[in-house]
C-alpha cells in the first residue's frame, strides 16, 4: 500500500515537504506525482521538485491514501486535473482517506462537495468554497475518511495526523518527539 502525494505547479513547498518526510520516517511508502506534462514541478517560491512519477504512471489500486498540497496556484491547478478529479469522488465513495491542506480543502475539495456535512478548516479567506458542515476552530481536523489543516505553519502536525491515521498514534508520537516539535 502507499500513498500519493500530487504536484502541480505552484504547490506550497512546505505543506508537501513536510509530508514527504514525515510519512517516510513512518515508513509510509510515499509517492509523489506530477499532474504537469513533466517530473519537473515549480512550487509557489521557485523551488523546482523533481516527482516520482507522472499521474498517468500510477497503479491507483494499491494507494492508501490521496494528499493534496495547498499553494496558488498549485491548489487551483490541481483542481482542474480531470483524471485527478475523479480518482477523488472514487476514493471519497470507497470511504478511503484523503487529505488537504491550505487552499487544497476550498479549491479542490469543496469544488467537488467532498466537504458536505464534514468538519473542516482551510487557508483563511478560503473558508466559503468548502461547502462544509462546520468550519473548525482546530488547525488540522479529520471527519470521517477527510484529513483538512489550516496552512504551512502546521504543515508538521498535519504530516503526523496522517502518520497516526495510516500507523498509529504511537508511531506519531515518536516521530513528533525525535523532531523536538513541542
Amino acid at each position: 500500500m502507499k500513498t500519493v502525494i500530487f504536484l502541480a505547479d505552484g504547490f506550497e513547498e512546505m505543506e508537501a515537504t513536510c509530508a514527504i518526510d514525515i510519512l517516510r520516517r513512518a515508513g509510509v511508502d510515499v509517492v509523489t506525482a506530477s499532474i504537469t506534462e513533466r517530473k519537473e514541478v515549480v512550487a509557489a517560491h521557485n523551488v523546482t521538485f523533481v516527482s516520482d512519477k507522472m499521474f498517468d504512471e500510477i497503479d491507483f489500486s494499491d494507494v492508501e491514501m490521496l494528499v493534496l498540497p495547498g499553494g496558488m496556484p498549485g491548489a487551483a491547478n490541481l483542481s482542474k486535473h480531470e483524471g485527478l478529479c475523479s480518482l477523488l469522488l472514487d476514493f471519497n465513495d470507497s470511504n478511503m482517506p484523503i487529505a488537504a491542506i491550505c487552499a487544497a480543502p476550498s479549491v479542490v475539495l469543496g469544488g467537488l462537495r467532498l466537504l458536505k456535512g464534514k468538519e473542516a478548516i482551510c487557508y483563511p479567506g478560503f473558508e466559503a468554497g468548502m461547502r462544509a458542515q462546520k468550519i473548525s476552530e482546530k488547525t488540522v481536523v479529520t471527519d470521517g475518511n477527510i484529513t483538512t489543516a489550516k496552512g504551512p505553519g502546521v504543515a508538521m502536525q498535519f504530516a503526523l495526523e496522517l502518520v497516526r491515521i495510516l500507523k498509529n498514534e504511537q508511531t506519531a508520537e515518536k516521530i513528533k518527539k525525535d523532531l523536538c516539535l513541542l
